[in-house]
């Protein structure tokens, strides 16, 4: 943590629970395990739902009082005034496959409001956090995006896109945007975003997503002075299934608009 923001109980909270969910993590890679499909058809493993254990136990001890809401383990205190959002391993189809593009996801909701994320990804060895009002860190060191402001000078990473994809409008847009961008790239995950929070791409789009996967990220992107929204121009919330996250409003705002939105 840099020495120019001191982080809150509730930062040191999510760190040290990003830490537990380190040593299971690193238990269980490249060791074979058993892999469940779960109703949604996504998978699950001992890995995930060890790893969510890990991380309520340091919380709750912590904060005995907040609503926890996991990706394994479901909702608890649906009215606490603090909510935990936590997906364990996010890219678990990843980690059985062993490549490293997975990462932990902890963000804390106050009310509606997102106040607090942390996104770590051991086994890939990067690391970035953010708590309102006290900027964003990207491997310890304070992230800011870039200041690109126009299409032609971004560099775009997607995501999932298979929602978009079935709008013809919509996949026209994207098209524009591919054609018209500097760099297309398709980073995914956490990933994407942690280099948009740091400076290294400008745009990203998904159309498929779970909040629980993007909710740290968004505090991160937002607190290194991007942009993050859904692509209805919606601030990130629980019902969150699509993602335009830019640099610059100004990007954002062209974005938006060739996508049809």
């Amino acid at each position: 943590m840099s020495s120019s923001h001191t982080p809150s109980i509730y930062l040191e909270t999510a760190l040290a629970a990003a830490r537990a969910a380190e040593t299971i993590v690193r238990k269980y890679w490249q060791q074979n395990i058993d892999i469940t499909i779960k109703a949604d058809a996504s998978p699950v493993t001992i890995a995930d739902v060890e790893t969510e254990e890990a991380i309520k136990a340091v919380i709750l001890a912590q904060f005995p009082e907040h609503g926890f809401y996991g990706e394994e383990t479901g909702k608890t205190r649906p009215d606490a005034e603090y909510t935990w959002l936590v997906d364990p391993i996010d890219g678990t189809k990843s980690f059985v496959r062993e490549y490293p593009f997975f990462s932990t996801q902890i963000a804390l909701l106050r009310g509606d409001e997102l106040i607090l994320g942390v996104s770590s990804a051991p086994v890939f060895g990067e690391h970035a956090y953010a708590e309102q009002g006290g900027g964003a860190f990207w491997m310890d060191k304070q992230a800011k995006v870039s200041r690109i402001d126009t299409i032609t000078a971004a560099t775009l990473s997607v995501g999932n896109l298979k929602t978009l994809a079935a709008n013809p409008d919509g996949w026209a847009g994207l098209a524009s945007l591919v054609r018209d961008v500097n760099r297309t790239r398709g980073y995914g995950d956490f990933y994407h975003y942690h280099l948009l929070a740091r400076g290294a791409i400008d745009l990203v789009i998904e159309s498929d997503v779970n909040v629980l996967d993007i909710a740290a990220l968004s505090v991160i992107v937002r607190e290194a002075g991007g942009v993050f929204t859904d692509l209805d121009g919606k601030p990130v919330g629980l019902d969150t299934t699509t993602v335009c996250a830019a640099a610059t409003a100004a990007l954002h705002s062209e974005a938006r608009r060739r996508l049809g939105y």
